[in-house]
């Protein structure tokens, strides 16, 4: 069953569309799936990430997400579907410098007024080896610590998809090599759609399926379909 799936997508901008960042994608990703993304910097994948999480609205096209179509959507009603559906990890971590560890991973779930399921919450706290820093602040982890951290949170509250822009974009390649092997077993263990956005070819290669963009197309894909 297809968890996200895009038609005709576009996103262009200036006066007369000069620059035309994602130029028409079709896309689908199955349950359970991990997709990597990858091209060269301007070729539109960060685009297309945004566009998945409604983030951004298109030119044109639509993006469905659990058989919704997020863009016929009121700006409100995305955000909160959004909030619901979508965990998104990035690669500048976007913790709440005031909110502890444990505060950050349940924030997204209590501000949509739900119960946190804190056997759930504390299981992915121990996947992720963040048990022991559960109570402290953002600025007393180290920058693979924080991405465990928001890789939790993206998880916490099982969303339909999960969206990563370049998570170990501020890691170094043995501290990126982990928090991926973290998120691809965390993916796997829950059952995790995953979509990500990647320029490095061996974090790509960890994928079930990798889709390479140019000029906002589609170019190639390697992997199971």
């Amino acid at each position: 069953m297809s968890v996200l799936k895009t038609s005709k997508l576009k996103k262009y901008y200036g006066a007369n569309a000069e620059v035309k960042a994602v130029d028409g994608i079709d896309l689908r990703v199955e349950a359970g799936e991990f997709v990597s993304v990858v091209g060269t910097s301007g070729s539109g994948k960060s685009t297309l990430l945004h566009l998945l999480g409604g983030l951004d609205r298109p030119t044109e096209g639509t993006v469905e997400i659990g058989g919704k179509q997020i863009f016929s959507m009121k700006d409100e009603e995305l955000t909160i579907f959004r909030r619901r559906n979508v965990g998104f990890v990035f690669q500048s971590y976007n913790l709440v410098p005031i909110l502890s560890v444990y505060e950050n991973i349940v924030l997204p779930i209590e501000l949509d007024g739900n119960r946190v399921d804190k056997a759930f919450v504390n299981g992915l706290i121990r996947m992720l080896g963040v048990e022991d820093k559960r109570d402290a602040m953002p600025n007393q982890l180290s920058g693979g610590q924080q991405q465990r951290v928001a890789i939790a949170r993206a998880l916490a509250s099982k969303p339909a998809i999960v969206l990563a822009d370049e998570p170990t974009g501020n890691l170094d390649s043995k501290n990126g090599m982990d928090v991926m092997g973290l998120l691809k077993v965390g993916g796997e263990k829950y059952g995790q759609t995953i979509v990500l956005i990647t320029h490095n070819p061996e974090i790509a290669q960890m994928a079930d399926r990798t889709i390479r963009i140019e000029d906002g197309r589609i170019k190639g894909e390697a992997g199971r379909k």
